[in-house]
């Protein structure tokens, strides 16, 4: 049973969140910043457990519409997905309650992205969105609220209620360094969506799913898969030259070498099985260097 419920909610694919978490207690520790440990393992614990939420919603309605059996049985199924809900939901709202307003309204976007993305008249998944919304929810998301709640109050951002006015003061050079952390996330998170969408594009047509890979054209969506990447070390350079990231970490740049290897893998065959693996070990190889690099300056 256990293992039939880790198929439901697909444990293996939960690397994205799990690594774009270790790459904020990364930074953390580099920075030399205090970790709130309690309000930290409230935030995973949420986060982790609404990821298998939006997965388990995401194969009950798919499996549902289109006429396919689930892992589970749909009763103990639903039930299973409720309970998810729910304690995640709880722990969200504690987290909130121990923080501020921000926390609540950016938790609260968080929950309303993943069950949109299947659920409602017009779900996320079947347009052109998942990519670029995966990659802010998982990739910027995720490391701004570790972030924010581990680091002193107003380094990001700061909301204030004054005269009956609600005042917000954003502190830019903070943020421009915190979406360009978040770019190797972002981008690898998008990139394992995208590559699914392009082996799925005849697929998903069929069910009316008309993605990003649809409107691109398997060409062009073949180059956006490619120029992601590259992207990815470019921030990852301009961080090192503005002095985000010390010197040490242009050994970044060796996973280039098996990165590029993989993107000329799937440009060449786009294959569900086989190829689409290509953007699984992309990330994991961007990740954990990246977030590896990070806590070894750390220790420097």
């Amino acid at each position: 049973m256990l293992g039939r419920f880790f198929k439901y909610v697909e444990i293996t694919t939960k690397i994205t969140s799990l690594f774009a978490f270790l790459m904020g207690l990364a930074f953390l520790y580099y920075r030399d910043q205090q970790i709130h440990w309690k309000l930290t393992l409230l935030f995973f614990a949420g986060m982790f457990l609404f990821d298998l939420t939006t997965t388990a919603i995401n194969n009950y309605i798919d499996t549902k519409t289109n006429d396919q059996e689930l892992t589970l049985p749909r009763k103990p199924a639903f039930a299973a997905l409720m309970i998810l809900l729910c304690v995640s939901t709880a722990c969200g709202i504690f987290l909130a309650y121990l923080t501020d307003i921000v926390v609540l309204l950016t938790g609260g976007l968080c929950f309303l992205g993943g069950i949109l993305y299947t659920w409602g008249p017009v779900p996320i998944s079947r347009l052109p969105l998942g990519e670029a919304l995966s990659g802010i929810f998982y990739g910027l998301l995720i490391p701004f609220l570790l972030l924010y709640i581990n680091m002193p109050e107003g380094t990001f951002l700061k909301l204030a209620l004054s005269s009956g006015e609600l005042v917000i003061t954003l502190h830019i050079m903070p943020l421009i360094g915190l979406l360009l952390l978040s770019a190797a996330p972002a981008c690898a998170t998008a990139n394992i969506m995208l590559a699914n969408n392009i082996c799925d594009v005849e697929r998903d047509v069929l069910v009316k799913r008309y993605t990003l890979a649809y409107y691109l054209g398997k060409k062009r969506a073949l180059l956006l898969f490619s120029a992601t990447y590259y992207a990815v070390y470019a921030v990852h350079l301009v961080m090192i030259i503005i002095g985000i990231l010390p010197p040490l970490c242009l050994l970044f740049f060796i996973t280039l070498i098996p990165v590029v290897k993989n993107i000329r893998v799937f440009r060449k065959t786009q294959n569900k099985e086989t190829t689409f693996l290509c953007s699984i070990k992309n990330y994991i190889l961007i990740m954990s260097a990246d977030a590896g690099l990070i806590f070894i300056c750390g220790l420097l």
